[in-house]
């Protein structure tokens, strides 16, 4: 809700008499019934949200007593009949509508106070079917909509996070709203009924992809977007997967970079630490210690390293804070710091640290574009040794295998077209995002000869197949020894026949690595 000091007076003011209040979960009730009561606003309510009204010394009238009907179909029917909807939907100000409540006995209904049922937090728990549909509220939905549609009469606290805002008024201004303050609650209401809506469909059409509905709540509003001069918002509850410890407000940037350094972080078991630019490693190594790994990380392109984005996944002491605190970065990632440590990294105030509490990573990605979002599957495939097909007479040793292995890794989190250059499970180079498979396969030899690494033995990873021998002609000839790649071009065979010629390996993994 915005700040009392944005509001824009407004005229239309009207006063809370009778408040209908169905919730499901009671907490953080107790401060706004007992405010409400004070300014002698009387109470309409069912079942268990009524009991615990009354277990407050207060009076409550039920909704069966002002229907003349009781709760029924095992509680599937208790608000919905027109003396309830008729005293939230009708215009106060339309003399036709207040006839028909004349005629019919209807008081009016001011306040809504609902909280659904638990539907989505029911089908997490993995419950079955039968106790899932029963999840799905009816009534608390309808009187959701009714009353935000009737905003310019009726006040409607649709879910718990707007109990803060709506105690706030109370405490504020008695039991007045403006119109301005309902028809924020109505479109607070309207997140909350299309976010209930969205979930239910999903529960319902599983994976069939029928259309997309997709509802996040929790803005966090960026000081811009990918540049200065456009918008951004992230929607999402970050602070369930992050502390931040230290550093200035998470930028747009920041936040692809964070993404992109989890999900590659995440394919490693042994202490790993890696180094991003861009939403691509610039340098990440695997290391019995993450002082060692960190040092070979940085090694691989102490450069790029500059403004860039730290993760680990193990446990940050002194003695690594010190290292990496002698080059300028942007946010460190880790699942745990020394108290030393965190002394050592918060001399930056700006400095973004972050504790990673769980990792969840989503199953399926978006992305807008054109006049409609497209959808797919998380890549979250990663190869084993088993995956690994030979295509040639000389099979990799196992040195040779761990490192083919750590290449795949890296090179499914580069960007097309990808070529990664590996050796002894640190990475000598890179070359992404280039139109020309060659391109990146000659600019990750360049970069890794100015940083003067040796690549006599080391391994290449390609994102995907080589439609030309070529790229296997300009490792051989650079010292590369052995190869990992998708296969499935119509030419392997001449890229097999090099290999067979200068006692080089290569194995396939039936699995391409595009990414865009």
């Amino acid at each position: 809700m915005r700040e009392k000091k944005d509001y824009i007076p407004m005229t239309v003011e009207r006063r809370i008499k009778q408040a209908l209040v169905s919730v499901y979960h009671k907490d953080g009730l107790e401060a706004i019934i007992n405010r409400l009561h004070d300014e002698g606003v009387s109470f309409i309510s069912t079942g268990g949200t009524m009991a615990y009204i009354q277990s407050l010394g207060i009076h409550c009238n039920a909704v069966e007593d002002l229907t003349g009907y009781p709760s029924i179909l095992g509680g599937r029917v208790k608000t919905l009949h027109p003396k309830v909807f008729g005293g939230i939907l009708n215009r106060r100000d339309n003399a036709t509508d207040q006839s028909q409540l004349r005629q019919y006995d209807i008081p009016d209904i001011d306040l809504v106070i609902v909280d659904l049922y638990p539907f989505e937090d029911t089908v997490a728990s993995g419950a079955d079917e039968a106790d899932a549909i029963e999840k799905i509220d009816i009534g608390g939905i309808s009187l959701i909509r009714a009353a935000a549609k009737n905003f310019t009469d009726v006040v409607i606290v649709a879910s718990k996070a707007q109990y803060g805002p709506f105690l706030q008024i109370l405490e504020d201004n008695g039991a007045r709203t403006t119109l301005e303050e309902r028809k924020w609650f109505a479109k607070e209401a309207f997140a909350v009924s299309s976010a209930y809506d969205a979930s239910i469909f999903g529960y319902f059409d599983e994976e069939a992809c029928s259309a997309f509905r997709l509802a996040v709540n929790h803005p966090m509003k960026l000081r811009y977007g990918e540049n200065p001069h456009q918008g951004g918002v992230f929607y999402g509850r970050f602070d369930d997967l992050f502390d931040r410890l230290n550093g200035k407000e998470i930028s747009y940037n920041n936040l692809l970079d964070i993404d992109a350094a989890v999900s590659l972080i995440e394919e490693f078991d042994e202490i790993t630490f890696a180094v991003l630019k861009h939403n691509n490693a610039c340098g990440i190594a695997s290391r019995p210690t993450v002082l060692e790994a960190w040092n070979d990380a940085l090694a691989g392109d102490p450069v790029s390293a500059f403004g860039g984005i730290l993760v680990t996944n193990g446990v940050v002491d002194r003695d690594v804070a010190e290292e990496i605190n002698r080059i300028f970065y942007e946010v460190i990632i880790a699942p745990d710091y020394t108290i030393e440590a965190l002394e050592t990294l918060k001399k930056n105030k700006n400095r973004i640290i972050l504790l990673r509490k769980k990792s969840v990573l989503q199953a399926r990605q978006y992305r807008s574009l054109l006049n409609g979002v497209l959808v797919q599957d998380r890549d979250s495939s990663i190869q084993t040794a088993s995956d690994l097909e030979p295509m040639t007479e000389k099979k990799p040793d196992k040195r040779e295998t761990g490192d083919l292995l750590f290449a795949n890794k890296v090179v499914k989190h580069s960007k097309s077209n990808a070529i990664t250059l590996v050796k002894n499970r640190q990475l000598f180079a890179s070359g992404v995002g280039q139109t020309s498979r060659v391109d990146a396969l000659t600019h990750a030899i360049a970069k890794a000869g100015s940083f003067g690494f040796d690549l006599q033995g080391a391994v290449m990873a390609s994102d995907a197949f080589f439609p030309f021998p070529d790229c296997v002609e300009i490792a051989g000839r650079a010292g590369i020894t052995a190869v990992v790649q998708p296969g499935g071009s119509v030419r392997d065979d001449q890229s097999v026949a090099y290999c067979n010629a200068h006692g080089m390996s290569m194995v396939k993994t039936g699995t391409r690595h595009f990414k865009h």
